[in-house]
């Protein structure tokens, strides 16, 4: 039996990259799943490699109330609940603070924090009201952007601070009956990655303690942990996914063996 035996789930972002991986992995531990996009063509051709009675791909703008309504009734439709919301969906830009633009941050915020907001406040209702079945668990992708700053990410460390944030208070007045934890990975080898323009390949990663970028299975192992009742007790917690990078930098002290002791007592 799976670990997500007999659950429904609602995963954002679904097309391609972390969502792609996490759709998969949940239908393989049982899980019926509605996964979401607005890559139409990538989400199709998704959706025809999964069993068509535990899988669907549905268009879905999370930034837009009346799709979330439609994506949450279609689940319930044809599932009957939804157990589990996965926010994964989001943009990235990377642009200095000296030339961002109000426009360029309203972007990133209506898809990374608003759609998240909007996702939360449309599946809780469902989660809240279903007798006989286990607590629900939302799990809301934020970033280790959301936890430290790094230089250009201004918009996208904003709104995953505020996912960061949001997910404690979800927590706090959702609990008991549902659970609310954010994931922040580090680098991920997907599209948002970014390309390896210099062919650098892993050498791009050397400073962090395990000297490469994660996997989208690394992380869809995590999601799967969080949305399972393996994390019963687990609500309003972070969870860093990222090769040791929150924990410090490699430098080229690490990478030798250290000097003979020289006999002196300091």
């Amino acid at each position: 039996m799976g670990a997500l035996e007999g659950k429904v789930a609602i995963v954002t972002g679904g097309a391609r990259g972390q969502g792609e991986a996490e759709a998969r992995r949940f239908v393989a531990e049982g899980a019926c799943v509605v996964f979401t996009d607005v890559l139409d063509a990538d989400g199709a051709a998704v959706a025809g490699t999964l069993p068509a009675d535990r899988a669907v791909f549905v268009h879905h703008d999370v930034s837009i109330e009346d799709d979330w309504r439609r994506v949450v009734d279609l689940t319930v439709e044809r599932f009957g609940t939804v157990d589990v919301l996965v926010n994964n969906a989001a943009i990235h830009r990377f642009v200095s603070i000296l030339d961002e633009t109000v426009a360029g941050l309203e972007k990133v915020l209506a898809v990374n924090l608003v759609g998240t907001f909007i996702g939360m406040r449309t599946v809780a209702p469902v989660m809240l009201d279903r007798p006989g079945r286990a607590g629900g668990s939302i799990v809301n992708i934020s970033s280790t952007a959301g936890l430290t700053g790094y230089s250009g990410h201004l918009s996208y460390g904003a709104s995953k601070w505020a996912v960061r944030g949001m997910t404690k208070v979800a927590a706090v007045e959702l609990g008991p009956a549902v659970r609310v934890n954010s994931v922040h990975p580090g680098p991920i080898a997907t599209a948002m990655l970014g390309p390896d323009d210099a062919g650098l390949g892993d050498a791009r990663f050397a400073h962090l303690p395990l000297a490469r970028s994660g996997q989208v299975d690394e992380v869809a192992d995590l999601i799967v942990f969080l949305a399972s009742d393996a994390s019963s007790f687990i609500t309003g917690s972070e969870f860093v996914i990222d090769g040791g990078g929150m924990a410090g930098r490699r430098t080229i002290w690490d990478q030798h063996e250290p000097a003979a002791d020289s006999g002196t007592d300091r």
